[in-house]
């Protein structure tokens, strides 16, 4: 079923922009917390060479011992606070930094997990690394933050104290330290689009790698390992290349901040050691302002590689944009549950699919087989209610109602597509099954029989509780094949699709699969719907009738042997 797109929630941020300010709003008060004890530490650090120059006009210069012992206790309780400062700000903000990262790729997932769907061209692989590295370094920006407050807060100081000893050493940092920065922000646009530019490539390589790794069995198939793995060598020889060209223009700009900042220091440190010679400033003084000339390379080091930081944050908000602010595949819906089971699905046109008529009755076990494989894809695809309205024509109906007009949930509830490709997941045959929900062995049983997979639990001594791997790789591909079948047979759908659910199971197998599908679902005084999509000619012997799918179109309708008997295209695609 489908409907068309909507808009994102008013709330849900659809820039990086947005997302980096919702960020430093919901993390408000850990990072102004952070930025004060880290405005401390900064303090404190400035303090130590104006200590150092006090003890040695005051202490040593006069040959006070009294003044040395109060110094150097001074001077101590100077690091303890600065210690202790710049311990308590990196643990509050690393929690916010953590707490941010955890909510955003939780949000990352439950837009992906969303029953509506989520329009967005990233793979999965670039889904995971937007809900991970992506949301990781976009909380960064709370570092930025606090830390630029320090380093700005260092800078003050440092020019203040340095007023203090000389008037036009203070005015030269406080002159020189704007003008830097803004020469350095000149370059922040150019860093921001090249790490965007690269933190997708890299995206784009490890979602490549990602789907390569998780269909490493079909290439080997078909042979096509050599072609899979020079078109991943070509996509990391470009995320190669943007890789080179960020750190080549990172490495220019540090270069040329640090070659700034060193020689305002120098500059600093020179003219303070001419003033000494001519007598304007004592060799305490003289101490103070080398200690706080060197000090200062500090903050304006940190000011000046905040940029490249907050550059490669914007990138990955940007990138989080396309997720959360991306419109959802289908509405809300209505409220209105199915008033009965029929199907009926009337001129849609969608990929190969050109006005398709068919329809299906309560408790029918309908056969449909498409001599074109791309035909039964698409309509697989329509049905299963993840393609939107408005990217096909006609319409799909539920009891004679448009699936648009009635309750996403209901819709969901009603009928179940099982596509041909499916995953299992991390765990046991069981919790593949059930999904997780508590059901008995016994209640289990005519859904194993069904699908066959009693045999495949006979296999193991854990049985049902056999460990599954990620992806069902510990299985063979018909063992996959038929826990995928299970799981769908045990949600008893009151309309079940089922899209060439035995290719990789033997014959003797999938004739007992269509006795077992048959027996379950449509042997009984309440029988379900069955649609199956399939050239299997076990599957559609027990159907109760079949319609051939060409160009699109319904261009033949029977029962399996009338067809067998009399339509030539059907026993060649069926029969072979």
């Amino acid at each position: 079923m489908a409907s068309s797109s909507t808009s994102s929630a008013g709330s849900t941020p659809v820039t990086g922009s947005a997302i980096l300010r919702r960020t430093v709003v919901r993390q408000r008060a850990r990072m102004i917390i952070s930025s004060l004890f880290f405005c401390v530490h900064q303090f404190c650090e400035t303090m130590v060479p104006v200590a150092i120059g006090l003890i040695v006009g005051r202490a040593i210069d006069t040959g006070d011992g009294r003044a040395m012992i109060v110094s150097l206790f001074g001077l101590a309780g100077l690091f303890v606070v600065l210690s202790f400062a710049y311990r308590f700000g990196a643990r509050i903000i690393v929690v916010a930094i953590e707490r941010e990262a955890h909510m955003m790729r939780v949000e990352v997932a439950g837009r992906v997990l969303d029953p509506r769907g989520v329009r967005t061209d990233l793979v999965s692989g670039e889904l995971l690394t937007v809900s991970t590295s992506d949301a990781e370094k976009t909380s960064w920006i709370l570092d930025v933050i606090a830390r630029t407050v320090a380093a700005i807060a260092a800078t003050v100081v440092c020019a203040v104290a340095l007023l203090i000893v000389d008037i036009p050493l203070g005015i030269a940092v406080l002159v020189g330290t704007p003008v830097i920065m803004y020469l350095l922000q000149r370059a922040a646009p150019l860093l921001t689009r090249t790490a965007t530019t690269q933190q997708a490539e890299v995206a784009r390589v490890s979602g490549m790698a990602t789907d390569l790794v998780s269909g490493v069995r079909p290439l080997r198939g078909i042979g096509a390992e050599n072609a899979a793995a020079a078109r991943f060598h070509a996509s990391s020889r470009t995320a190669l290349g943007a890789t080179m060209k960020m750190a080549k223009a990172n490495s220019v700009y540090l270069g040329f901040s640090t070659t700034v900042t060193a020689l305002l220091s120098v500059g600093i440190a020179g003219t303070a050691g001419f003033f000494a010679l001519q007598g304007r400033i004592s060799v305490g003084e003289l101490i103070t302002v080398v200690g706080l000339s060197q000090f200062l390379i500090e903050p304006l080091t940190t000011m000046s590689r905040l940029p490249g930081v907050a550059a490669m944050v914007r990138g990955s908000a940007d990138r989080l944009a396309l997720v959360l602010g991306a419109d959802h595949v289908l509405p809300e819906g209505g409220s209105d549950a199915p008033s009965s089971t029929n199907l009926g699905v009337h001129g849609v046109g969608y990929r190969s699919l050109d006005g398709l008529e068919m329809s299906v009755a309560p408790g029918e076990l309908l056969g449909v087989v498409a001599l074109r494989a791309q035909d039964g894809e698409a309509l697989a695809a329509v049905l299963s209610g993840q393609v939107a309205s408005d990217d096909y024509v006609g319409d799909v109906t539920i009891g004679g109602a448009v699936v648009d007009t009635l309750g996403l949930t209901e819709v969901r509830r009603t009928v179940l597509v099982e596509p041909h490709n499916t995953d299992l997941f991390a765990g046991t045959v069981r919790s593949n099954i059930t999904a997780g929900a508590a059901r008995a062995d016994d209640e289990l049983a005519p859904v194993l029989a069904a699908s066959a997979v009693e045999d495949v639990v006979a296999l193991h001594e854990t049985g049902l509780d056999h460990a599954v791997t990620d992806r069902g790789a510990s299985l063979s591909g018909g063992q996959r094949q038929r826990v995928a079948l299970a799981r769908a047979l045990s949600v008893s759908a009151p309309v079940l699709v089922l899209h060439d659910p035995t290719t990789a199971v033997d014959a003797v197998t999938e004739h007992a699969i269509a006795a077992g599908i048959k027996e379950l679902r449509h042997d009984g005084d309440q029988a379900q719907t069955t649609v199956l999509i399939t050239t299997s000619p076990a599957l559609l012997a027990v159907t109760h009738r079949v319609i051939v799918v060409d160009d699109g179109r319904v261009v033949a309708e029977g029962t399996h042997h009338q067809l067998a008997a009399h339509d030539d295209r059907y026993k060649d695609t069926v029969l072979r």
